[in-house]
Protein backbone atom coordinates (compact mmCIF):
# COMPACT_ATOMS: atom_id res chain seq x y z
CA UNK A 1 0.00 0.00 0.00
CA UNK A 2 1.05 3.60 -0.58
CA UNK A 3 2.37 6.35 1.64
CA UNK A 4 -0.02 9.29 1.10
CA UNK A 5 -0.05 12.81 2.48
CA UNK A 6 -3.51 14.39 2.66
CA UNK A 7 -3.80 18.14 3.13
CA UNK A 8 -7.26 19.66 3.59
CA UNK A 9 -9.72 17.55 5.59
CA UNK A 10 -12.97 19.46 5.42
CA UNK A 11 -16.30 17.80 4.76
CA UNK A 12 -15.17 16.20 1.49
CA UNK A 13 -11.49 15.76 2.24
CA UNK A 14 -12.03 13.99 5.56
CA UNK A 15 -14.32 11.44 3.94
CA UNK A 16 -11.91 10.88 1.05
CA UNK A 17 -9.06 10.35 3.51
CA UNK A 18 -11.17 7.91 5.53
CA UNK A 19 -11.81 5.79 2.44
CA UNK A 20 -8.09 5.69 1.65
CA UNK A 21 -7.35 4.58 5.22
CA UNK A 22 -10.02 1.88 4.99
CA UNK A 23 -8.35 0.62 1.81
CA UNK A 24 -5.10 0.11 3.72
CA UNK A 25 -3.10 3.16 2.65
CA UNK A 26 -0.87 4.92 5.16
CA UNK A 27 -1.80 8.58 5.59
CA UNK A 28 -0.13 11.60 7.08
CA UNK A 29 -2.74 14.35 7.42
CA UNK A 30 -2.72 18.08 8.01
CA UNK A 31 -5.52 20.59 8.26
CA UNK A 32 -5.51 24.23 9.32
CA UNK A 33 -8.21 23.43 11.91
CA UNK A 34 -6.82 20.51 13.90
CA UNK A 35 -10.21 19.33 15.19
CA UNK A 36 -11.02 18.18 11.66
CA UNK A 37 -8.31 15.52 11.66
CA UNK A 38 -9.16 13.95 15.02
CA UNK A 39 -11.54 11.41 13.49
CA UNK A 40 -8.88 10.40 10.98
CA UNK A 41 -6.27 10.01 13.72
CA UNK A 42 -8.65 7.61 15.46
CA UNK A 43 -8.78 5.59 12.23
CA UNK A 44 -4.99 5.28 12.09
CA UNK A 45 -3.78 8.38 10.26
CA UNK A 46 -0.63 10.11 11.45
CA UNK A 47 -0.67 13.81 12.25
CA UNK A 48 1.76 16.20 10.58
CA UNK A 49 2.68 19.48 12.25
CA UNK A 50 2.96 21.36 8.95
CA UNK A 51 2.11 20.76 5.28
CA UNK A 52 5.85 20.33 4.59
CA UNK A 53 6.08 17.61 7.22
CA UNK A 54 3.05 15.84 5.76
CA UNK A 55 4.71 15.68 2.33
CA UNK A 56 8.06 14.34 3.55
CA UNK A 57 8.46 10.72 2.53
CA UNK A 58 5.08 10.51 0.78
CA UNK A 59 4.76 8.83 -2.61
CA UNK A 60 1.52 10.68 -3.30
CA UNK A 61 0.39 14.02 -1.91
CA UNK A 62 -3.27 15.06 -2.14
CA UNK A 63 -4.65 18.57 -1.67
CA UNK A 64 -8.39 19.11 -1.17
CA UNK A 65 -8.90 22.78 -0.34
CA UNK A 66 -11.58 25.45 -0.61
CA UNK A 67 -10.05 27.68 -3.28
CA UNK A 68 -6.91 29.05 -4.93
CA UNK A 69 -6.15 31.30 -1.96
CA UNK A 70 -6.13 28.32 0.41
CA UNK A 71 -4.05 26.28 -2.03
CA UNK A 72 -1.47 29.03 -2.26
CA UNK A 73 -1.37 29.42 1.52
CA UNK A 74 -0.60 25.75 2.21
CA UNK A 75 1.93 25.27 -0.59
CA UNK A 76 4.25 28.27 -0.21
CA UNK A 77 6.88 29.13 2.39
CA UNK A 78 9.38 27.14 4.45
CA UNK A 79 6.59 25.13 6.13
CA UNK A 80 4.52 24.83 2.98
CA UNK A 81 3.74 21.67 1.09
CA UNK A 82 6.17 22.31 -1.77
CA UNK A 83 9.06 22.56 0.67
CA UNK A 84 8.45 18.98 1.79
CA UNK A 85 8.01 17.32 -1.59
CA UNK A 86 10.77 14.98 -2.70
CA UNK A 87 11.86 14.09 -6.25
CA UNK A 88 9.78 11.22 -7.55
CA UNK A 89 6.64 12.09 -5.61
CA UNK A 90 3.34 12.91 -7.29
CA UNK A 91 1.10 15.79 -6.25
CA UNK A 92 -2.65 15.38 -6.83
CA UNK A 93 -4.48 18.72 -6.70
CA UNK A 94 -8.12 17.71 -6.13
CA UNK A 95 -9.65 21.06 -5.19
CA UNK A 96 -11.99 23.03 -7.44
CA UNK A 97 -9.68 25.99 -7.95
CA UNK A 98 -9.67 26.47 -11.74
CA UNK A 99 -7.05 26.09 -14.49
CA UNK A 100 -5.12 29.22 -13.47
CA UNK A 101 -4.51 27.83 -9.99
CA UNK A 102 -3.20 24.60 -11.52
CA UNK A 103 -0.85 26.52 -13.83
CA UNK A 104 0.38 28.60 -10.89
CA UNK A 105 1.06 25.47 -8.87
CA UNK A 106 2.86 23.80 -11.78
CA UNK A 107 5.14 26.81 -12.10
CA UNK A 108 6.24 26.49 -8.48
CA UNK A 109 6.86 22.73 -8.31
CA UNK A 110 10.27 21.48 -7.17
CA UNK A 111 12.30 19.61 -9.77
CA UNK A 112 11.39 15.96 -10.18
CA UNK A 113 7.85 16.25 -8.77
CA UNK A 114 4.89 15.31 -10.97
CA UNK A 115 1.52 17.05 -10.87
CA UNK A 116 -2.00 15.98 -11.79
CA UNK A 117 -5.13 18.09 -11.39
CA UNK A 118 -8.01 15.85 -10.34
CA UNK A 119 -11.11 17.69 -9.05
CA UNK A 120 -14.12 15.59 -8.14
CA UNK A 121 -17.78 15.64 -9.16
CA UNK A 122 -20.11 14.56 -6.40
CA UNK A 123 -20.91 15.41 -2.82
CA UNK A 124 -20.99 13.76 0.60
CA UNK A 125 -23.10 10.77 -0.40
CA UNK A 126 -20.91 10.01 -3.41
CA UNK A 127 -17.64 10.26 -1.50
CA UNK A 128 -18.95 8.04 1.29
CA UNK A 129 -20.11 5.48 -1.27
CA UNK A 130 -16.94 5.66 -3.36
CA UNK A 131 -18.85 6.86 -6.40
CA UNK A 132 -17.22 10.22 -7.15
CA UNK A 133 -16.34 11.09 -10.72
CA UNK A 134 -12.75 12.34 -10.86
CA UNK A 135 -11.58 14.47 -13.79
CA UNK A 136 -7.83 14.03 -14.19
CA UNK A 137 -5.52 16.25 -16.22
CA UNK A 138 -1.84 15.52 -16.81
CA UNK A 139 0.50 12.88 -18.15
CA UNK A 140 -0.98 9.52 -19.08
CA UNK A 141 1.90 7.74 -17.33
CA UNK A 142 1.30 9.71 -14.13
CA UNK A 143 -2.41 8.94 -14.37
CA UNK A 144 -1.70 5.20 -14.70
CA UNK A 145 0.46 5.39 -11.57
CA UNK A 146 -2.25 6.95 -9.42
CA UNK A 147 -5.37 5.38 -10.98
CA UNK A 148 -5.60 2.49 -8.46
CA UNK A 149 -5.68 4.99 -5.59
CA UNK A 150 -8.32 7.13 -7.26
CA UNK A 151 -10.51 4.07 -7.86
CA UNK A 152 -10.92 3.83 -4.09
CA UNK A 153 -12.78 7.15 -4.33
CA UNK A 154 -14.79 6.62 -7.50
CA UNK A 155 -14.35 6.60 -11.25
CA UNK A 156 -11.26 8.46 -12.52
CA UNK A 157 -11.44 9.82 -16.06
CA UNK A 158 -8.27 11.00 -17.81
CA UNK A 159 -9.52 14.04 -19.72
CA UNK A 160 -6.31 15.42 -21.20
CA UNK A 161 -3.15 17.35 -20.32
CA UNK A 162 -2.53 19.29 -17.13
CA UNK A 163 -5.28 21.81 -16.45
CA UNK A 164 -7.97 19.89 -18.31
CA UNK A 165 -9.20 18.27 -15.11
CA UNK A 166 -9.90 21.72 -13.69
CA UNK A 167 -11.54 22.75 -16.95
CA UNK A 168 -13.74 19.65 -17.04
CA UNK A 169 -14.91 20.34 -13.47
CA UNK A 170 -15.96 23.88 -14.43
CA UNK A 171 -17.96 22.51 -17.37
CA UNK A 172 -19.69 19.99 -15.08
CA UNK A 173 -20.48 22.57 -12.41
CA UNK A 174 -21.72 25.03 -15.01
CA UNK A 175 -24.45 22.55 -15.87
CA UNK A 176 -25.37 22.17 -12.19
CA UNK A 177 -25.71 25.86 -11.35
CA UNK A 178 -27.29 26.65 -14.72
CA UNK A 179 -30.00 24.02 -14.42
CA UNK A 180 -30.76 25.02 -10.83
CA UNK A 181 -31.17 28.66 -11.83
CA UNK A 182 -33.42 27.71 -14.74
CA UNK A 183 -35.55 25.48 -12.54
CA UNK A 184 -36.01 28.30 -10.02
CA UNK A 185 -37.10 30.78 -12.69
CA UNK A 186 -39.47 28.27 -14.32
CA UNK A 187 -41.14 27.64 -10.96
CA UNK A 188 -41.32 31.37 -10.31
CA UNK A 189 -43.03 31.79 -13.69
CA UNK A 190 -45.55 29.10 -12.77
CA UNK A 191 -46.23 30.90 -9.47
CA UNK A 192 -46.66 34.20 -11.30
CA UNK A 193 -49.13 32.64 -13.70
CA UNK A 194 -51.13 31.23 -10.81
CA UNK A 195 -50.40 27.56 -11.46
CA UNK A 196 -50.54 25.45 -8.28
CA UNK A 197 -47.14 24.04 -7.33
CA UNK A 198 -48.35 20.46 -7.82
CA UNK A 199 -49.45 21.35 -11.33
CA UNK A 200 -46.09 22.96 -12.08
CA UNK A 201 -44.24 19.81 -11.06
CA UNK A 202 -46.63 17.65 -13.08
CA UNK A 203 -45.84 19.78 -16.13
CA UNK A 204 -42.08 19.69 -15.48
CA UNK A 205 -42.20 15.89 -15.23
CA UNK A 206 -42.89 15.93 -18.99
CA UNK A 207 -39.94 18.18 -19.83
CA UNK A 208 -36.12 17.95 -20.00
CA UNK A 209 -36.10 19.31 -16.42
CA UNK A 210 -38.00 16.28 -15.12
CA UNK A 211 -35.20 14.63 -13.15
CA UNK A 212 -33.97 17.86 -11.55
CA UNK A 213 -37.50 18.99 -10.75
CA UNK A 214 -38.22 15.77 -8.90
CA UNK A 215 -34.88 15.80 -7.09
CA UNK A 216 -35.16 19.46 -6.02
CA UNK A 217 -38.84 19.57 -5.09
CA UNK A 218 -38.14 19.55 -1.36
CA UNK A 219 -35.61 22.38 -1.69
CA UNK A 220 -38.10 24.46 -3.68
CA UNK A 221 -40.89 23.99 -1.16
CA UNK A 222 -39.14 24.36 2.19
CA UNK A 223 -36.05 25.74 3.85
CA UNK A 224 -33.41 23.78 5.73
CA UNK A 225 -32.28 21.10 3.30
CA UNK A 226 -29.24 19.00 4.33
CA UNK A 227 -26.01 20.69 3.23
CA UNK A 228 -24.35 18.58 0.55
CA UNK A 229 -22.65 21.48 -1.26
CA UNK A 230 -22.54 24.86 0.46
CA UNK A 231 -24.02 27.73 -1.52
CA UNK A 232 -20.91 29.85 -0.84
CA UNK A 233 -18.76 27.22 -2.56
CA UNK A 234 -21.17 27.01 -5.49
CA UNK A 235 -20.88 30.79 -5.84
CA UNK A 236 -17.07 30.51 -5.83
CA UNK A 237 -17.27 27.94 -8.62
CA UNK A 238 -19.76 30.06 -10.58
CA UNK A 239 -17.28 32.93 -10.40
CA UNK A 240 -14.56 30.70 -11.85
CA UNK A 241 -16.93 29.68 -14.64
CA UNK A 242 -17.91 33.19 -15.70
CA UNK A 243 -14.31 34.40 -15.39
CA UNK A 244 -13.22 31.59 -17.73
CA UNK A 245 -15.89 32.64 -20.20
CA UNK A 246 -14.73 36.26 -20.12
CA UNK A 247 -11.11 35.22 -20.54
CA UNK A 248 -11.95 33.30 -23.70
CA UNK A 249 -14.26 35.95 -25.12
CA UNK A 250 -17.45 33.94 -24.60
CA UNK A 251 -20.92 35.32 -24.01
CA UNK A 252 -22.18 33.09 -21.16
CA UNK A 253 -25.17 35.23 -20.23
CA UNK A 254 -27.24 32.35 -18.82
CA UNK A 255 -24.43 31.26 -16.54
CA UNK A 256 -23.82 34.86 -15.51
CA UNK A 257 -27.48 35.03 -14.47
CA UNK A 258 -27.10 31.82 -12.46
CA UNK A 259 -24.09 33.36 -10.70
CA UNK A 260 -26.12 36.51 -9.96
CA UNK A 261 -28.85 34.45 -8.27
CA UNK A 262 -26.27 32.64 -6.15
CA UNK A 263 -24.69 35.96 -5.19
CA UNK A 264 -28.08 37.36 -4.17
CA UNK A 265 -28.82 34.23 -2.15
CA UNK A 266 -25.53 34.57 -0.30
CA UNK A 267 -26.27 38.24 0.40
CA UNK A 268 -29.60 37.12 1.87
CA UNK A 269 -27.76 34.97 4.40
CA UNK A 270 -27.97 31.63 2.62
CA UNK A 271 -24.22 31.11 2.07
CA UNK A 272 -23.91 28.26 4.57
CA UNK A 273 -27.03 26.52 3.34
CA UNK A 274 -27.05 23.91 0.59
CA UNK A 275 -26.71 25.49 -2.83
CA UNK A 276 -30.23 24.34 -3.70
CA UNK A 277 -31.37 27.15 -1.36
CA UNK A 278 -31.02 29.40 -4.38
CA UNK A 279 -34.42 28.02 -5.42
CA UNK A 280 -36.00 29.55 -2.31
CA UNK A 281 -34.28 32.83 -3.11
CA UNK A 282 -35.65 32.90 -6.65
CA UNK A 283 -39.14 31.88 -5.54
CA UNK A 284 -39.21 34.51 -2.81
CA UNK A 285 -39.89 37.17 -5.46
CA UNK A 286 -43.36 35.79 -6.19
CA UNK A 287 -43.99 35.00 -2.54
CA UNK A 288 -43.25 38.63 -1.60
CA UNK A 289 -45.71 39.73 -4.24
CA UNK A 290 -48.38 37.50 -2.73
CA UNK A 291 -48.73 35.35 -5.82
Amino acid sequence: MSQIAFVGTGAMGSRMAARLLAAGHQLHVWNRTRERIEGLLALGAKEAATPAEAAQGAEFVITMLADHKALRAVTEGAQGLLAGLRPGSLLLEMSTSGPHAVADLAGRLPAGVALLDAPVLGSLGEVEGGSLTIFVGGSGDDFAQVEPILKVLGTPLHVGPLGHGAGAKLVANASLVGVLGLLGEVLALADGLGLPRDTAFTVLARTPLAAQAERRRGAAEQEGQPVRFALSLALKDAGLITAAGEEHGLDLRLLAAAEAWLRQAEASGRGRQDYSAVLREILSQTERAGK
